[in-house]
């Protein structure tokens, strides 16, 4: 039986609510059906959970000594794996169809999955360090991108299996409608900008495809197969969203560590040409999930992510007003 720690708990209740209370009391079931049903043991939970329960485990080997059920040659080493049980919701039916559909190419293989009960089976990246740990910024940026560009794809026929970017930001009209008309605690200059950016570059939809959703550095492990994603939504929008949640991490230094305006703008230029993206577009995305982002911590009962959030949005917004003066400049 494994305790779970208290700021999982109540993250589970703040973000699902009843569902996420239901899902809580059936956990020790549902945990040891998925031994049972995969031969797990040793069963380690990672540090630091969040909405998720993520854990280390080892799959039982068979009567003729090689691992059972689900696990392919090269593989998830010798019979380690990740188990990784949510409460069911479109976020994760969503990741389940993205794995599938991306079968190893650029992320994590899935082993096995039953997305009615919210439960995964992965491959264990080794060593599975994050690109969180890399010191020069740049160099991560650049792996970054490249990962990136490996997950961008056409998108798929059974598009229906997969969260709707434009579904993302109607999350601003709950805004408002919660706080009749107005954005509540957040800055109304800051949302106003979002919403008018968003509304622009979904209308104008440019390079849509299916992205990772939630592309940052503790979400990109290295390991023998390269720089792998992991945790992708499996959202269909345009490709320049992708950068957003990018540029906002590692949150343990991004705002703490040198001047982050600088970094953003040397970030933007290497995404820019790497990517061949106008730096403009990048810089509307990064304000855009910022602002996103911090609504979406009022609606899960984080203020502090959501004060974090605008501090970034304040950052991207005045790198757009330096990009639209250097083009004046110039034509000038």
């Amino acid at each position: 039986m494994l305790d779970l720690p208290p700021e999982f708990t109540q993250t589970i209740q703040n973000t699902f609510g009843e569902d996420g209370k239901s899902w809580l009391e059936s956990f020790p079931a549902l945990l040891d059906e998925a031994a049972r049903r995969w031969g797990l043991t040793d069963i380690r939970p990672v540090p630091n959970l969040s909405y998720n329960f993520v854990a280390f485990a080892n799959i039982l080997p068979s009567p003729s000594g090689s691992p059972t059920g689900v696990l392919r040659e090269g593989v998830g080493g010798e019979g380690e794996i990740i188990l990784k049980l949510g409460v069911p919701n479109r976020e994760l039916t969503s990741e389940i169809a993205a794995l599938r559909f991306y079968d190893g190419r650029g992320t994590c293989r899935l082993l096995d999955a039953d997305a009615e009960k919210g439960v995964l089976l992965l491959e264990r990246l080794q060593p599975g360090n994050m690109l969180s740990t890399l010191t020069d910024d740049e160099d991560a940026t650049r792996i970054a991108a490249e990962v990136m560009s490996q997950l961008w794809r056409h998108i798929p026929e059974n598009d229906g299996d997969f969260i709707q970017l434009k579904d993302w930001f109607a999350g601003f009209q709950r805004l408002r409608g919660r706080f009749g008309g107005g954005t509540g605690p957040l800055s109304k200059r800051l949302v106003e900008t979002a919403e008018s950016l968003s509304k622009e570059l979904l209308f104008e939809n440019k390079d849509e495809a299916l992205l990772h959703g939630d592309f940052h550095h503790y979400n990109v492990l290295v390991s023998e197969r390269g720089w792998l994603a992991i945790d992708p939504k499996g959202v269909i929008g345009p490709r320049g969203y992708e950068i957003g949640p990018l540029l906002i991490n590692p949150i343990d230094r991004f705002l703490n560590e040198g001047n982050p305006r600088a970094r953003t703008e040397r970030r933007i230029g290497i995404l820019s040409e790497m990517l061949d993206m106008e730096k403009d577009r990048i810089c509307s995305w990064a304000i855009c999930h910022a602002v996103l982002s911090a609504w979406w911590s009022i609606e899960d009962n984080d203020p502090g992510w959501g004060e974090y959030s605008l501090r970034c949005a304040e950052i991207f917004t005045q790198v757009r007003l330096s990009l639209a003066n250097q083009e004046d400049d110039a034509r000038s």
